[in-house]
């Protein structure tokens, strides 16, 4: 079955992760902004990692015929950094009109610190400026809900944004209706220790359906699975769910919500074969 990995920080992948992707039926990936695992000490190396995801990374992935999209973000876990996170969003303007970008993201908030919902705050009003969707990292484990409504709240204090142009990632059971509720759309992200797997995935998806629904892999530097979408498409399949819906959550949903962006263009021949052969 085609997918496409909404989220998955291919730069700190090998090329195997690619090839094995591609084999397993991944036909475009997108790539937020994040930390590199230690903090940065200055913007220019923002502006070279911005590079690496525009420049680079579209080539190697379409090397295994995977369309590779990219986000611009000071991302959440530096953003407590205020001097820093000014000087990196004076960078990003430069970069949305590059043909791969979709929008800004990943912002959010970590420690849910008075800096972090400042420089979130600072990245939406960059997005509705530029007419960029976003895409929204929410806080891990104890943190998850106060971060998730905390988000949620800075974003309904933006009358003109339009909510089904943002898509609130690393949902879970507790969190999940409210992003649902104020009309965004949900990331279910299948990583270990600090997300969700793909058993609990599949439950959430009986719980709630599959509307606004998308699923990823967050693949990165740490303990994650490249190939987590396709064994969130086995579990389904083991649970006897009609393939229509899984190729809804894999496919059609993050189609239907990244191609707001008129960047993105997932390959016509894809879609009329994958929905030929249901």
């Amino acid at each position: 079955m085609k997918y496409i990995d909404h989220h998955a920080h291919m730069v700190s992948r090998t090329t195997d992760d690619y090839q094995h992707m591609s084999l397993s039926g991944c036909v475009a990936v997108t790539e937020p902004a994040f930390w590199a695992g230690w903090d940065r000490s200055h913007a220019d190396g923002f502006e070279d990692y911005f590079r690496q995801l525009t420049e680079f990374e579209p080539k190697r992935a379409a090397q295994y015929h995977i369309q590779h999209y990219a986000w611009m973000a000071m991302n959440p876990k530096e953003a407590d950094d205020r001097e820093l996170s000014r000087e990196v969003l004076k960078r990003i303007p430069a970069f949305l009109n590059r043909p791969t970008v979709l929008g800004i993201g990943e912002i959010g908030l970590n420690r849910v610190t008075r800096n972090e919902i400042d420089t979130y705050t600072e990245q939406i009003e960059l997005a509705l400026a530029h007419k960029q969707l976003i895409l929204i990292h929410t806080p891990h484990l104890e943190d998850k809900l106060k971060g998730t409504r905390i988000s949620v709240d800075v974003l309904r204090s933006f009358p003109t944004l339009e909510a089904g142009r943002v898509l609130v990632d690393h949902a879970e059971e507790h969190t999940l209706q409210v992003i649902l509720d104020h009309g965004y759309w949900a990331g279910l992200t299948l990583y270990p220790q600090t997300k969700v797997s793909a058993q609990r995935a599949a439950d959430i998806v009986e719980r709630f359906g599959p509307d606004r629904i998308c699923i990823a892999g967050a693949c990165d530097w740490g303990p994650s699975d490249s190939m987590a979408v396709p064994r969130f498409i086995m579990e389904m399949r083991r649970r006897k769910h009609p393939e229509a819906l899984i190729h809804r959550l894999v496919f059609e949903n993050p189609v239907q919500f990244l191609s707001q962006s008129a960047r993105f263009k997932i390959r016509p021949e894809l879609q009329r074969s994958e929905v030929g052969s249901r």
